[in-house]
Order: C-alpha cells, then structure tokens, then sequence
C-alpha cells in the first residue's frame, strides 16, 4: 500500500517572492530598501520599492506646489534606487519595481502589500517626533499582522 500526501502550498514557505520596503526619503527609510534589496537578493525575490504619495484637502495644498512636490519626491528616489542598481550591476542582481501609490502611509502601504501580494514588508524607524502618541507606520504594520515586517533603525 502507497501512502499519498496532498501538498497544500503555502504562502511563504519558501521563502518570499515579493519584498514590499516602503521608502519616503527618510535616512531611515533608505536603510529599509538597502536591507530589503539584500534580502531580496538572496531569496532571490522580487524588490517592490513603494513610495506612497500625501494626499492633502484641496483647501490646506494651497495649489498645486505639493502635488508637483512630492511627484519630485518620487522622481529623485527613483533616480537613486537606479543609481544604486546600477553601481551594483554584475556584482548584485536583484529584480525591483518602484511603485507610487497616494495616501496615508500605512493605508497605502497596506494597499501596496495587498495589490503585489506581498510576502513581507520593509520599512524604516520612524525619525518623526510624536509618533509614541498616534503609533508609528511600523507598529501599525506590525499590528495589522498580516505579513512579516522587519523595521529597520
């Protein structure tokens, strides 16, 4: 008699195939995508590098100039991102992608995981006072517990 054994997949359970690291500009933020490109690197899993874009009330942006600022934002960090990739071309491959999404930081961080069905999440300390009051993004991730989340200093 043969012994049969359904395999039922599970999500992560060889390791991930999408790093989420969430990036704002923040010191901090591009220590998260530096450790999260190393990891993606050796699971050998996709980097999605996400930038989640304010959305002010029509009334306290003034004009346009936030708009065009943060669209800025997103321009400079992914000229860096592609600076960095290329330095490190031939020595480090790793597949990445940068994603622009608007909102809060943890809704559209939250949204990010969920559209690249994330395996786990990335993101930097919090550098903002006041943070013990409301919660930082990386304790709301890490409260959702929906995915691993490494929060990098």
């Amino acid at each position: 008699m043969t012994e049969q054994h359904s395999h039922q997949f599970e999500r992560g359970t060889d390791g991930p195939k999408v790093i989420v690291a969430g990036v704002d500009g923040s010191d901090s933020s591009l220590r998260a995508a530096a450790y999260a490109g190393g990891l993606a690197r050796r699971q050998h899993a996709l980097l999605a590098v996400v930038y989640v874009q304010p959305v002010l009330a029509a009334g306290a942006a003034l004009g346009a100039p936030v708009a065009e600022t943060t669209d800025e934002i997103a321009e400079d960090l992914v000229a860096q991102i592609r600076d960095a990739a290329e330095r490190l071309k031939g020595v480090f491959e790793v597949r990445w992608e940068f994603h622009t999404f608007r909102g809060d930081p943890y809704n559209g961080l939250v949204q990010a995981a969920d559209e690249l069905k994330a395996d786990a999440v990335v993101v930097g300390a919090s550098e903002q006072a006041g943070h013990r009051i409301v919660g930082s993004v990386a304790i709301r991730l890490v409260k959702a517990g929906r995915w691993p989340v490494t929060v990098v200093p």
